[in-house]
């Protein structure tokens, strides 16, 4: 066993199942060099050997892995990122239920590749409810129920999950994502080891619920902005951004920027601190021109005078914008209607020469309205960032379960 000390620990690390080799190289010693204080405060980090379920003790060691959508086949394929993939958002949603430490400090990357080829993980965790109520060689069969109408959404991330758990699942559906489902539809079923099938229930069912609730309000928004586009925004749960956008996806609607790093997107505080729309527009080209980029402009304009200072910078050869964003042109009135003549007059204004973007006051009730003044895209905080969870329960016992969603009107 190779003993490494904390930086802020008088115990030192205890290390095994790791070649004495691996450890002479000063680099990978120094990498192993943990605060104590930033999990915990655990002053010993045994690493034990690997297993190939979560629940079974030990976790598995995060090394030599595939991206999670590589080779697989979607309904609606998910969005990328640059930094992070699913599989990612999938382990990190499994170690924080199993209160799994080596997880997280593999997918934080204070453990390196190299080392852990030859180790598990640190401090295994487990479902130590499942290990006290039933043996590893129980078989179970659980069905997914639907306890409300609406878009279902999270079937391929489900099949993940329940890989990533165990990979001798076996997993049937009878919908894919998109498709709509209706109250006390059984929709999925699953067989195998009823200990990996409970384990990895609730994150299964956090994805599907949240991901459902987004596409079923997406397609509704979707359907009612016709011929405008609904988009999204970046108001998404920390960390689920890949999962909220690819619900949108899956609900029909489309994606706007997946970070600050894919769109130039200059809103009010950007053009207040250069010193104006024509300021912002020029100072955005210089950028572009100097680093060599090509992605796309879009620029926030609240008033109609700002929308002609748009197009006369561009007129002028100052800079090269994609879309206007028409911030607040919708304006609420008392009888619950709005009116979005404004909006209108923006959008005859520009004529085509960019692609329009309304945003604010966007609700199911508006936006059918807003869609008729030949915008291009609709935007909507709200379809990530106030969704209401569709509910979906995965049951072994599905009479059981019937029985008592009918008493309380959820099946």
């Amino acid at each position: 066993m190779a003993l490494l000390h904390h930086a802020h620990a008088s115990q030192p690390l205890r290390i095994s199942a790791i070649p004495q080799t691996h450890l002479s190289s000063p680099k990978l010693a120094s990498s192993l060099v943990l605060s104590s204080t930033r999990f915990g405060g655990f002053p010993t980090l045994p690493i034990a050997g690997a297993s190939s379920r979560w629940w079974a003790g030990p976790s598995m060691a995060m090394v030599g892995v595939k991206s999670a959508t590589e080779g697989a086949k979607f309904a609606v394929p998910p969005p990328a990122h640059p930094t992070y993939d699913l599989l990612h958002v999938i382990r990190l949603a499994l170690a924080e239920d199993a209160g799994d430490q080596g997880a997280f400090l593999v997918l934080l990357n204070f453990l390196p590749v190299g080392i852990l080829a030859a180790a598990a993980m640190v401090n295994p965790a487990s479902d130590v409810t499942c290990l006290a109520t039933m043996t590893p060689d129980v078989q179970a069969e659980a069905q997914f129920l639907a306890k409300a109408n609406g878009v279902i959404a999270g079937i391929a991330l489900a099949e993940m999950v329940f890989t990533e758990v165990d990979p001798s699942l076996k997993v049937e559906w009878t919908v894919r994502d998109g498709d709509l489902i209706t109250k006390g539809q059984q929709f999925g079923t699953v067989r195998g080891a009823a200990q990996s099938i409970l384990t990895a229930e609730r994150v299964v069912l956090n994805f599907m619920q949240r991901m459902s609730g987004i596409a079923t309000l997406t397609k509704a928004m979707a359907e009612a902005a016709k011929p405008a586009r609904i988009l999204e925004t970046r108001k998404t749960a920390p960390g689920l951004r890949l999962v909220d956008k690819w619900a949108v996806l899956i609900g029909g609607g489309e994606n706007h920027r997946m970070g600050l790093y894919d769109m130039v997107m200059v809103k009010d505080n950007h053009i207040a601190v250069a010193g104006g729309i024509q300021q912002a527009i020029s100072a955005v080209d210089n950028y572009l021109n100097s680093k060599n980029l090509k992605i796309g402009v879009e620029i926030e304009t609240r008033t109609l005078e700002e929308v002609q200072e748009v197009l006369h910078s561009v007129a002028q050869g100052k800079g090269r914008v994609t879309r206007v964003m028409l911030d607040n042109m919708v304006v609420p009135l008392e009888n619950g209607d709005v009116d979005v003549s404004l909006l209108q007059q923006a959008v005859s204004m520009i004529e085509g020469k960019f692609e329009t973007e309304a945003s604010g006051n966007v609700t199911l009730d508006t936006v059918s309205k807003i869609g008729s003044t030949g915008v291009t895209f609709i935007s909507s905080g709200a379809l990530t960032h106030s969704v209401k969870a569709l509910d979906i329960s995965l049951n072994v016992d599905t009479e059981l379960a019937i029985e008592v969603g009918k008493r309380t009107n959820r099946a």
